[in-house]
């Protein structure tokens, strides 16, 4: 597969499938092709070359109603309306599952009320979307895309603006979704500790390409990450679950230990 931006080819004869069911995390350095990535899998950037398929069928094809009740993506920065509150904001998650000449309904009003509870945002609803604090507005759009209810989800760096104990609670959240439901999820995140902690499947990224995939135990390890992101580093056993921690070496404290 080929996609970019403009004029340019951002990922090209990239080949990767999800696993169904699964956590999966991208990883990589910056302007790697994370987000041209993540894009192009929910149709939101048309592939230059190759297929992307959903469910076996070429997403190209799908009609977008359909495929907007299969998948649903939380962007990294989206445009928020004018004067909108949020709950009127996160019922706009519904929107796939309306029907014509068919009113807001009980089940319409629940999956609401489920997204705002999940998020943590239940106490926000009446107030406008533009007088929230960042991380309470990523919080709000996530709430969006639960409302959603969709089988697949794709994150673009959902902890973006999180203070680390609102980070923690929407990975938690996340993984409930994976394990609870059976949801298939796909998130770009930059921190390795948490991809390793969170993640079934991990894809490591670098220059438009997959360099890795597997279960982090596999693909964190230090040669590649160093290869991929130019840090050297020890990796450990994560204290609390047993998966991979990594410890960043300083290059000063290369050079110390290396006598240069």
């Amino acid at each position: 597969m080929a996609a970019g931006h403009g004029g340019r080819t951002v990922i090209e004869g990239l080949d990767l499938e999800i696993p169904d069911g699964s956590f999966t995390v991208i990883v990589g350095p910056n302007a790697c092709g994370k987000s041209t990535l993540l894009h192009t899998l929910a149709r939101v950037l048309a592939r230059r070359a190759g297929t992307v398929l959903l469910d076996g069928a070429d997403i190209a094809r799908l009609p977008s109603k359909q495929v907007a009740r299969t998948l649903g993506l939380l962007a990294q920065q989206p445009v928020t309306p004018e004067a909108i509150t949020v709950a009127d904001l996160v019922s706009r998650g519904r929107h796939p599952h309306r029907r014509p000449l068919r009113g807001w309904t009980a089940e319409d009003e629940d999956a609401v009320a489920r997204a705002l509870a999940a998020t943590d945002t239940a106490a926000l609803a009446e107030r406008p979307v533009d007088e929230l604090s960042g991380g309470q507005r990523q919080r709000v759009w996530l709430a969006m895309v639960l409302a959603q209810e969709t089988p697949i989800l794709l994150l673009d760096e959902p902890t973006t603006f999180l203070d680390i104990a609102h980070q923690i609670d929407v990975l938690d959240l996340c993984a409930g979704l994976h394990e609870d439901r059976d949801r298939t999820l796909v998130a770009v995140l930059h921190d390795l500790n948490h991809a390793c902690r969170y993640a079934t499947h991990l894809v490591a990224m670098r220059d438009g390409a997959v360099v890795a995939q597997g279960p982090p135990a596999d693909v964190a390890t230090p040669e590649l990450i160093e290869a991929v992101f130019g840090l050297p580093c020890e990796v450990v056993p994560d204290p609390v679950t047993g998966t991979p921690l990594v410890v960043p070496l300083s290059r000063r404290h290369v050079r110390h230990a290396t006598g240069t």
